[in-house]
């Protein structure tokens, strides 16, 4: 790879437009003809005024796919007049790299500048991503990285230190819309040879279907107007339909990623609703995920957190539901298997909600990490020996099953941690059962103790575990 061969990004070859793709040679070539991304390059914006200072400060362009991200790149390119190499992280190796910037250098000593884009600098790995460090450091390169994983963690910390990070938004639907229309009607760069027909309703539905990516629409709507091409008597215009639409679309673009930050915010998302006893929100999560390709079984192992943490004791039946979802999905597998967690999240959104025994837990949890560990009291400790049964194990144990009230007055935690209450039951659905419960509990436990008091001796014998 030579700094030197790279073709400039508004190279304008007659033969090699005809050939690109549709997204390609619509590819905005200005500032005023880029679409969307309004909050970073509308006028008095961050990086609309880093470009026009002609700031050389190196950039990390975060969001999905089809917003924008390279075309900001090379129009960053062209107004600063500086040469644009393009790498991508899925091809390109440390050599390839030091070979890039040896000439970056080399050029810069003539007075020449260069921009680096990287699309998907988030598959470099570390050694490749620190190669690149001590180059935009000494201002040899600027650096534009692209990417639709969060930077944060996909981006090494002293890389990401050195360049301005710009979180690029999915594209609305209207501005798809925008985009379209100017394909159809471009004769230099768009379907206007074609001189097809395409209603406003049509170009709706493919943006409707685009999950705000450009690139999809693009590629949709070229493969519907060659359709309609081929298809059209001879003498009458071809016109694009919506079932041209659907045959090109095969299926919705889902913006989901198994692995990155979608799926952490789409299962977040689907937890939350279940809190919230939303089944409507719930069932339209979990169907982007299903829908997307996610693993079923995933999903099944996240319902049953749900039901543990946010259910609880106040439905236990929750548990047995998730457990039989998970169940069905492993032995019918898709689709039926789909119904089942649907079936599973539904429930859980109407269920009663309970966290105490999460937060008891917790509660227990942090005791054990952060106070000493105290002996077994050894009233309640076995005793299978003899010499056990010298040193005092089991010695005032009361076997509750011998007592009338069922509750003996008998302390079972640590002498340090007596009158820890941990479990905290709420007003919802069986757990007021529960708290009833303990009440009865407690007072038979304070009987069981003036029971103590009156009795001229206890019963020293155990009756085991």
């Amino acid at each position: 790879m030579n700094l030197f061969q790279q073709i400039p990004p508004d190279a304008d070859r007659t033969e090699e437009r005809g050939r690109a793709p549709l997204a390609a040679r619509m590819r905005p070539r200005t500032l005023d003809e880029f679409v969307g991304q309004e909050h970073l390059i509308g006028p008095g914006k961050p990086l609309r005024l880093q470009i026009e200072r002609d700031d050389p400060g190196s950039i990390i362009f975060w969001g999905p796919p089809g917003v924008g991200k390279t075309t900001l790149a090379q129009i960053i390119a062209n107004i600063t007049r500086a040469e644009f190499i393009e790498f991508s992280a899925v091809l390109s190796g440390i050599k390839e790299i030091k070979q890039v910037m040896a000439d970056a250098e080399k050029a810069r000593q003539f007075g020449t500048r260069t921009i680096v884009f990287i699309d998907e600098i988030h598959r470099f790995n570390k050694a490749q991503q620190d190669a690149f460090l001590p180059y935009v450091e000494s201002g040899a390169i600027r650096l534009i990285g692209a990417t639709t994983e969060n930077p944060s963690f996909e981006v090494i910390s002293a890389l990401l230190s050195r360049c301005r990070v710009y979180v690029l938004q999915p594209l609305t639907e209207e501005q798809i819309v925008l985009l379209l229309r100017r394909a159809v009607e471009d004769k230099e760069r768009g379907l206007g040879e074609l001189n097809v027909g395409v209603s406003d309703d049509v170009l709706k539905k493919i943006a409707a279907y685009s999950s705000g990516d450009a690139r999809s629409a693009y590629n949709v709507l070229e493969v519907a107007a060659g359709v309609a091409k081929q298809l059209a008597e001879p003498g009458k215009q071809p016109d694009v339909s919506e079932q041209m639409i659907a045959d090109a679309l095969q299926k919705r673009v889902l913006m989901y990623d198994k692995t990155g930050e979608e799926h952490y915010n789409i299962i977040s998302a689907l937890h939350k609703s279940v809190r919230n006893s939303d089944p409507d929100a719930a069932l339209y999560w979990l169907a982007r995920m299903i829908e997307a390709g996610e693993d079923p079984l995933y999903i099944a192992r996240r319902v049953i957190r749900m039901a543990v943490e946010d259910i609880g004791l106040a439905d236990p039946n929750a548990m047995s539901i998730c457990l039989a979802a998970k169940e069905t999905v492993h032995f019918l597998g898709q689709p039926e298997g789909n119904l089942a967690l649907a079936q599973a999240v539904v429930y859980l959104s109407i269920a009663p909600k309970s966290n105490s025994v999460y937060m008891a837990y917790g509660s227990v949890r942090r005791d054990v990490e952060q106070t000493a560990q105290e002996p077994v009291p050894l009233h309640i400790r076995n005793a299978p020996t003899r010499l056990m049964k010298d040193l005092g194990y089991g010695s005032g144990y009361q076997y509750a099953h011998d007592l009338d009230t069922k509750v003996a007055d008998m302390d079972c935690l640590p002498d340090k941690l007596r009158g820890r209450v941990y479990y905290r039951p709420t007003e919802e659905g069986i757990e007021k059962r529960i708290k009833d419960r303990l009440q009865e509990i407690k007072r038979r436990r304070a009987e069981a103790a003036r029971a103590a008091q009156r009795s001229p001796k206890n019963n020293p014998e155990s009756h085991g575990e």
